[in-house]
């Protein structure tokens, strides 16, 4: 038989093989807590590479994983034995023209998420999805992770803005379902199933995508709350008030802020007063004519009034509204500079947002007395990043990371949340996953791993286990 190595050079050619040094860029996760030497990085550059590396892996009984940017929190793009291939999309990054009639594009996997930004700019369409590894996240990862983003309470998750999928099955077998219809019920919904599979029941290699009208205009503001109870039901209002035209909702604290403020010397803080918690508030419209900033103005208004809103301010430019919306998303940076930080991807139904961060905030006391909580996402989806550093003068969390995540997890459970929000379960939350949900939805996940991938060589160790 041939040696695995020597087939998958001939099937890839010298720039589709990485091997030895050159392949550690890919081995380890972003947060660098997992990941082993695989036997080598396969690079492919179209579907029918794809395809012939499974096959070659699975005659070799190789594990395969595949890889988009690598930027998920959870290990699930990585390997965990020698014995296996990372796959990595980074070469097939061909972008289609847009279609506007039908508000599609077609798109390879490996495409970065603000290269197609970028592209679709001059055409007056986007690509609703925003989130801080835009620059190095790709199309791919983001299809496994079933990716939000700060505009899924408009736009859906990934799953809602994926029409088709072209994927490379575990036996290497190709499967074109690259339809651009929202509506197509001729059986089950074989292109949503893929949307969070983590890449464990095929490789995602092409992608139909739904595209929208970039607005043309936009009101924004940046809101000091009375408390995370006056944001929630200020996003209420909001939500009845703007109704189609609200396009963000994003909160974060004075914790969060103090941080971002601290290490990022050029970040600007406008406001007057400062308060506990704030709220960045954008209203969009592909029509000129509809009085944004009047609906903004009278909300922020109604807010005061009702003692909600204490301070805030409209964007009176484009350069200001950037400035607000910095604030938001450099808030796992600010942190990051500080130093050694446990982060938490949790959602809850909206309305237990405050009731969630309030509760945490006592149990996360209890475990370590003064520890620091910054919570900040997306109000509209009930999505919160419950990031936590150690208390002031200390380096570390006096190994009770594990502590925190749990407790926090079983608290989003008891609400009747999630524990992984974004990002899935990778390698990291599968234990948690076991712990949380109830054995028949875990069984029913065991099942239709083993349907797609009986022999378990596509991304083992990732989402569910599988006896081996």
């Amino acid at each position: 038989m041939t040696d695995p190595v020597t087939a998958l050079r001939e099937i890839l050619g010298p720039k589709g093989w990485l091997s030895g040094t050159d392949a550690e860029p890919y081995q380890r996760d972003w947060l660098n807590r997992y990941g082993v030497a695989p036997l080598g990085v396969a690079r492919p550059a179209n579907t029918a590479e794809v395809a012939a590396v499974v096959k070659a892996c699975r005659m070799a009984g190789l594990a395969v994983i595949p890889q988009g940017g690598n930027t998920g929190l959870c290990g699930g793009a990585v390997a965990d034995r020698a014995s296996a291939v990372i796959v990595s999309l980074s070469r097939m990054t061909a972008i289609g023209e847009p279609d506007p009639e039908s508000g599609s594009i077609a798109v390879d996997a490996g495409v970065v998420l603000a290269a197609l930004h970028d592209m679709l700019e001059p055409h007056g369409l986007m690509f609703p999805m925003h989130l801080g590894a835009e620059g190095s996240a790709r199309i791919g990862g983001l299809i496994g992770t079933n990716a939000g983003g700060s505009q899924a309470f408009r736009y859906g998750m990934m799953q809602d803005l994926v029409l088709g999928l072209e994927i490379v099955t575990p036996d290497g077998a190709m499967w074109d379902g690259l339809r651009a219809v929202q509506k197509d019920n001729a059986g089950y919904q074989l292109r949503k199933l893929f949307c969070g599979a983590e890449g464990t029941l095929g490789i995602v290699t092409r992608a139909v995508l739904r595209l929208y009208p970039t607005p043309k205009q936009q009101a924004s503001a940046l809101l000091v709350m009375s408390d995370f109870a006056a944001a929630v039901s200020f996003g209420t209002y909001l939500r009845g008030e703007a109704g189609e035209f609200l396009a963000g909702l994003e909160f974060f604290s004075d914790v969060g802020l103090t941080l971002a403020l601290k290490h990022l010397p050029d970040l600007a803080y406008q406001l007057e007063t400062r308060g506990d918690v704030y709220l960045l508030v954008e209203l969009a419209s592909g029509s000129a004519r509809v009085p944004l900033d009047e609906i903004l103005a009278s909300a922020l208004e109604w807010g005061m009034e009702e003692g909600l809103v204490v301070d805030g301010a409209l964007a009176n430019s484009g350069a200001q509204r950037a400035q607000f919306w910095r604030l938001r998303e450099e808030q796992p940076e600010g942190q990051r500079l500080e130093g050694e930080q446990l982060k938490h991807d949790i959602s809850v139904p909206p309305g237990a947002i405050a009731r969630f961060i309030e509760t945490g905030a006592e149990i996360c006391d209890d475990i370590l007395p003064g520890v620091r909580i910054n919570p900040f996402g997306h109000l509209g989806d009930g999505n919160i990043h419950y990031n936590v550093s150690p208390p002031e003068g200390r380096a570390d969390f006096d190994g009770k990371a594990g502590q925190f995540a749990e407790a926090l997890a079983a608290l989003a459970t008891e609400m009747g949340g999630s524990f992984a929000a974004e990002h899935g379960l990778g390698r990291a939350k599968i234990a948690m996953a076991e712990r949380n949900r109830s054995s028949v939805e875990r069984e029913l996940m065991a099942r239709l791993k083993g349907a797609f991938d009986p022999q378990g060589t596509m991304n083992p160790g990732v989402l569910v286990r599988i006896a081996e």
